[in-house]
């Protein structure tokens, strides 16, 4: 049994990484021939793209996918820690998992990704959760087929989590889950330790990908078919550092652009790495999206001290401008918090103003969620809930007013799309614009899922836009 301690991964050191190749042992595989899955997976991309990894393990040692959790033979989440709503899903869907396990004790129960990485966690899964056999955390996914042998061998539970993150591990399989979108990890990890995040502890400290190997695999990508790239991280503008002297994000999505690749997107940005050469690249190359995600937290300086976040309102508006007036027809969408322990009328009243000022393209608001472990927990918090819950709808009010205003400007103007499936609803394509708009859209010709087109916009709606092929 190997507990996480939190200390220990967010302690100050330096290491150097090496890396790794993964290599399933020839009697793994289809060695659970047979056997089916059922895989849940909360949280980000970043996340959805470990669970491609997941899929792949799973199905070299032989298992199928069943989309029916009541069917599965191994019952496994990937899970999140980002915001308490998150946290209790998982455990909810735990509880649907123990009555299955009363009824059929023979299936295996696991729990993995960043909720692993938490020992308060662990303690509560191995207190009241004893029907999991299987417990791994986010640095040792290629792992599995050992962890997996084991926790069937014994029928016990196995728990290994890992407190530092291990060498980088290239070659693992994928499979992914869109045919013409693709995730490609840069950098793992971040070193920002801002007071509210839990990320620096579940997912360790920053560690890049060597150059050749993200290429090559946006290589693959393109000889493959694929039509657009989301290049992740949980801070991709601190690529490189750990590596290189001269080689950062910048330079690497140039030589992604220079790939061939129709569509690069990007995410998540720190305002406080965002660089003039980030900017000069981006408008410098057209497949590159002008889609910028900035998270900003907060308008109140005082507030964004307390969260650790290493830049000033004043700093954070002059690198918007930048950008605004750098890359032609650019959106910004950003990241906002309410209720952060300490924050007065005042503080929010600031938050308010730089709204208003940036008028974002899209905004994911939320009502401050404490996580045990991270330094803003021991801040005491003296804002009752329903004057947080009326911030969150005020700032949603005024947001939801700008992503309608923005959404007005494109109004009988053409914008290219990425055919990506027929709505349920409306019986119309869908797919993203340039700018990261949803589009439903109808053709007067049968369109191929993949095809980036050019559509009109007719009507215009807050979170969607409709319109028709040209």
């Amino acid at each position: 049994m190997l507990l996480p301690d939190q200390r220990e991964e967010g302690s100050v050191y330096k290491k150097i990484y090496k890396t790794r190749d993964f290599k399933l042992k020839d009697d793994d595989i289809n060695r659970y021939s047979g056997k089916t899955f059922f895989l849940k997976t909360y949280g980000c991309q970043m996340n959805e793209r470990d669970s491609e990894t997941l899929v792949a393990i799973l199905e070299s040692l032989g298992f199928s996918e069943e989309k029916d959790y009541t069917k599965a033979d191994l019952l496994l989440l990937n899970t999140c820690s980002i915001r308490e709503n998150a946290h209790n899903k998982a455990f909810g869907m735990l509880g649907r998992f123990k009555h299955l396990k009363e009824k059929r004790p023979e299936i295996i129960v696991g729990l993995c990704g960043c909720m692993a990485q938490e020992l308060n966690v662990c303690e509560e899964i191995m207190k009241n959760y004893k029907f999991v056999n299987l417990i791994f955390g986010t640095h040792n996914i290629d792992r599995l087929p050992e962890l997996l042998d084991e926790a069937v061998a014994k029928n016990s539970q196995q728990i290994e989590v890992l407190s530092r993150e291990e060498d980088l591990v290239e070659g693992m399989p994928v499979i992914r889950s869109n045919k013409y979108k693709a995730y490609v990890n840069i950098i793992y990890g971040c070193d920002k330790f801002c007071t509210y995040c839990i990320v620096p502890y579940t997912r360790g400290r920053e560690r890049s990908r060597k150059k050749e190997d993200i290429l090559k695999e946006v290589k693959s990508l393109v000889d493959d078919g694929y039509k657009e790239i989301t290049v992740l991280g949980q801070n991709v503008n601190a690529y490189g550092k750990d590596l290189y002297d001269d080689y950062h994000f910048g330079e690497l999505l140039e030589d992604i652009a220079k790939s061939g690749i129709p569509r690069v997107r990007f995410m998540t940005s720190h305002p406080w790495d965002f660089t003039d050469k980030m900017i000069e690249v981006i408008s410098k190359y057209p497949n590159i999206m002008p889609s910028i995600h900035l998270p900003v937290q907060s308008g109140s300086n005082r507030i964004l001290k307390l969260m650790g976040r290493r830049y000033t309102k004043e700093s954070y508006l002059e690198l918007f401008d930048k950008i605004k007036n750098n890359i032609p027809g650019v959106s910004v969408s950003t990241d906002i918090i309410v209720g952060f322990p300490g924050e007065e009328e005042e503080d929010f009243l600031e938050t308010m103003d730089l709204v208003n000022y940036c008028k974002f393209d899209n905004a994911f608001t939320f009502i401050y969620s404490e996580r045990v472990g991270t330094p803003a927990c021991k801040l005491k918090n003296n804002i009752p809930m329903e004057v947080r819950e009326d911030r969150l709808q005020r700032l949603n009010e005024v947001v939801n007013n700008y992503f309608l205003e923005n959404n007005n400007k494109l109004l009988n103007t053409e914008l290219p799309v990425l055919v990506e499936g027929i709505s349920d609803k409306k019986n119309m394509y869908y797919g993203y614009s340039d700018t990261n708009k949803l589009i439903n859209f109808t053709s007067d010709n049968e369109l191929n899922l993949g095809d980036i087109v050019n559509v009109v916009i007719t009507e215009v709606h807050t979170w969607s836009l409709d319109g028709r092929v040209k």
